[in-house]
């Protein structure tokens, strides 16, 4: 009954086979008709769909027992079934109640029965969408958003809903709803194929997993590929592989697609249904926005003086810089125009094309649908030939929510935000939308080394500097602030900042003031872009303390002094416990391994160490952490400060639980790697650890190393996703071959 296979032809056997099948399940019988809606409605039927039915009556005895006679077959067939029993007016009653059932009746189709009384719902039913759609179609557009902002957009997730997301196929049942009313074409040729390209991903997705399933999650991605024919060659692999990327860098291209003209469709109801409103039949007003730019019925034209047999090469640019900063669409037509006329832009730009592009960029939030906009229809390309490269490029560090193109615009705009900080905010914005532009290339270096990406990318951005017209002194500075732009979140995260190297290090490859300021600026706003996960009050904090550190060097010339311990540490009698939301203080006599005792005793109240130092004063062990729950509230710091009381007393009870923990902490199976790093420490010796991340590993490996006889100054951690970067300051000099042995070995063994 139910064909395998992807594409048209497959979905259309399924399709037939249902009809068959459901045929021989309804007897001859006047005024009973059995109508698919749905998948099977539109002949679309994927592998492990389900069947959406109406069985139709016309108030006859006995329906109950006959649509009985229907469902159970088909449950028992182990088919999903979505059922209902309506006569005519009653679908219609529900379809004027129910906007999904107005738009499911749009795709009804007679499976087995009375065609006359099928015919009477489907007629009906087409032509009150019709009367009643442009009324209907706002709340149309509600519960689409909605929907979007549950699943979020299939063009920049890594696992998105191919059904349900934001450029979905369900969106292709609004956009089909639109053009049955008449309002737009909203079915082009792009759209259409955009369709059937998700429609196969869906089928190659069911066939891969074996059942109903509509995110393309992670572990199907390469089978799913397989299936529809992706195949990508890799440097270094024998023959070819299938590639996942190949996969997520078409469906974001359909997803945009789609997503784009669902806008304009949308945007093409409220132009009707604001034309309906004006008095008289008035005709829209024409208002000039710009040079050669004029808005009219609420979007973006050409001003007539622009349309001529040579345009402008920087019109494109104007006009997106327009839309950006008014927050008015751009017509459709327009930018079909433009990519048909407007000439390419002459290397290096004319000064109009430079500043349109800054006024673009620094637009704030309209910055993202303009360029959207814009690349739909190949205007990006033409202004950056880079960009076709970036296009729909996945990030799989999971801390990025976006694609990398839209990464890069939406690091623009958050940049906006900080405009007013800095000395060259236009140099800051061309930054922002270059800063990742080498990911993806090879030698640009996985997720633990992202450094890589910041080296490689730099002449990228240096020669688009350049073409954009940029002087050498400016190009010299877009190259540095894309070769630096991790530099103080991996020190501030990585590195003691009390210690003079440190401030030293990153004055030296920051050079002056402005560039400082445009570097903090940067990371801001490319974290903002990131996600949730790549920024917190304490790396915000972190990063800022370095700058105003790095700040003082380069203003005076002189490096700070570090901070003082705090003097209740000092003064109070053993121990000294200070707790609070995001700092933990520890005093106690002076011995080995306090560090690793205070680290496990937060792992057990499940508090997560970013930064800890440990010093000694007269006889005194100081340990100050700075610290966040590892997941939900904050723990009672009252049994925090208790439990550490106990710990650092010796308590037995305490130190078995920490024991305990250790025992049971689960090996990873991704390897662990150790790091040296020699002269970047004054008085100290820089050991990194790259592992997954686990709680209870700083407890671990602190331990490990006292057991070992290091003595451990300071340590940072640094989480990327599921995997930290954790340094450890081991005071002395640079340690021999086999001690560095030793003590890799104890880390490792402790991971």
């Amino acid at each position: 009954m139910v064909v395998s296979g992807i594409g048209e032809q497959a979905r259309r056997q399924r399709a037939d086979g249902y009809d068959k099948f459901l045929t021989a399940l309804l007897p001859p019988r006047p005024g009973v008709a059995l109508i698919a809606v749905g998948g099977l409605g539109r002949r679309q039927c994927a592998p492990h769909g389900d069947l959406d039915l109406v069985l139709l009556h016309a108030g006859l005895p006995g329906i109950d027992e006959l649509a009985a006679s229907i469902w159970y077959p088909v449950w028992d067939a182990g088919l999903r079934l979505d059922h209902s029993v309506r006569t005519v007016a009653e679908a219609l009653s529900v379809a004027r109640e129910d906007v999904k059932v107005a738009l499911g009746l749009l795709d009804a189709r007679l499976v087995a029965g009375d065609a006359a009384l099928a015919d009477s719902l489907i007629g009906a039913a087409a032509e009150h969408w019709r009367r009643t759609a442009v009324r209907r179609l706002p709340s149309l557009r509600e519960i689409t958003a909605a929907r979007w902002r549950a699943h979020g957009e299939l063009a920049f997730l890594l696992e998105g809903d191919v059904k349900e997301a934001a450029g979905g196929l369900r969106d292709l049942g609004v956009l089909h709803a639109i053009a049955s009313a008449g309002v737009t074409d909203a079915l082009r040729p792009a759209v259409r194929a955009a369709h059937l390209r998700l429609l196969d991903v869906r089928d190659a997705l069911h066939e891969q997993a074996g059942r109903r399933v509509d995110r393309l999650v992670a572990q199907e991605r390469d089978g799913v590929a397989a299936r529809l024919g992706l195949r990508q060659p890799r440097l270094g692999a024998a023959g070819v592989e299938h590639d996942g990327d190949l996969l997520l860098r078409r469906v974001a291209g359909d997803a945009r697609t789609v997503s784009h003209a669902l806008d304009d469709a949308f945007r093409a109801v409220e132009r009707l249904r604001a034309g309906r409103s004006r008095p008289g039949g008035a005709r829209p007003v024409r208002r000039p926005v710009g040079r050669d730019v004029v808005e009219h019925d609420g979007e973006l034209v050409l001003a007539r003086t622009a349309i001529g047999a040579r345009p402008d090469p920087s019109l494109s640019l104007r006009v997106a810089a327009a839309s950006a900063t008014t927050g008015l669409p751009i017509a459709r037509a327009t930018c079909e125009w433009l990519a048909a006329y407007c000439p390419p832009l002459p290397a290096p730009w004319p000064a109009e094309a430079r500043a349109a592009l800054i006024t673009l960029l620094g637009a704030g939030p309209g910055l993202v649908p303009a360029w959207e906009t814009c690349d739909r229809y190949g205007l990006v390309d033409r202004w950056l030939p880079e960009w076709t490269r970036l296009r729909s490029l996945p990030q799989h560090n999971p801390v990025h929510r976006f694609t990398l193109d839209r990464h890069l615009v939406q690091t623009a705009c958050e940049a906006g935000r900080h405009i007013r900080d800095v000395d060259r905010p236009d140099l800051l914005l061309l930054a922002a939308l270059l800063h990742d532009a080498a990911k993806g290339l090879p030698g640009s270096g996985p997720a633990t080394e992202a450094e890589d990406h910041s080296t490689v990318g730099a002449p990228i951005a240096e020669a688009v500097a350049a073409r954009i017209g940029l002087g050498e002194s400016e190009v010299a500075l877009i190259g540095r602030l894309v070769r630096l732009h991790l530099l103080l979140p991996d020190v501030a995260t990585r590195r003691d900042l009390a210690d003079p190297v440190t401030i030293a290090g990153v004055a030296d490859a920051v050079g002056d003031l402005a560039t400082l300021d445009l570097l903090h600026a940067l990371v801001r706003a490319d974290a903002a872009a990131t996600g949730p996960a790549a920024w917190s009050q304490w790396k915000g904090r972190l990063v800022a303390e370095l700058v105003a550190r790095v700040g003082t060097a380069l203003d005076t010339g002189v490096l700070p002094a570090p901070p003082a311990p705090d003097r209740a540490l000092l003064a109070e009698p053993l121990p000294v416990i200070r707790v609070s939301d995001d700092r933990v203080a520890v005093a106690a006599p002076d011995r080995r391994g306090l560090l690793a005792t205070v680290a496990g005793c937060l792992a057990l109240h499940r508090l997560d160490v970013v930064a800890a130092d440990a010093t000694a004063v007269d006889g005194r062990a100081l340990v100050e952490c700075r610290v966040q729950p590892r997941y939900g509230l904050a723990p009672d710091p009252i049994a925090v400060a208790a439990d550490l009381r106990r710990a650092v007393a010796g308590d037995a009870s305490v130190t078995q639980r920490l024991r305990g923990r250790a025992l049971a902490a689960r090996a990873s199976d991704v390897a662990a790697r150790v790091v040296w790093h020699r002269e970047a420490a004054t008085g100290a010796v820089l050991l990194e650890l790259r592992a997954a991340d686990a709680a209870g590993l700083l407890y671990r490996v602190t331990r490990a190393l006292a057991e070992a006889g290091a003595q451990v100054r300071a340590a940072r951690i640094a989480t990327l996703g599921g995997d930290v970067v954790d340094t450890f300051y081991l005071v002395g000099g640079w340690p021999d071959e086999t001690t560095r042995a030793s003590l890799e070995a104890a880390v490792l063994g402790a991971v």
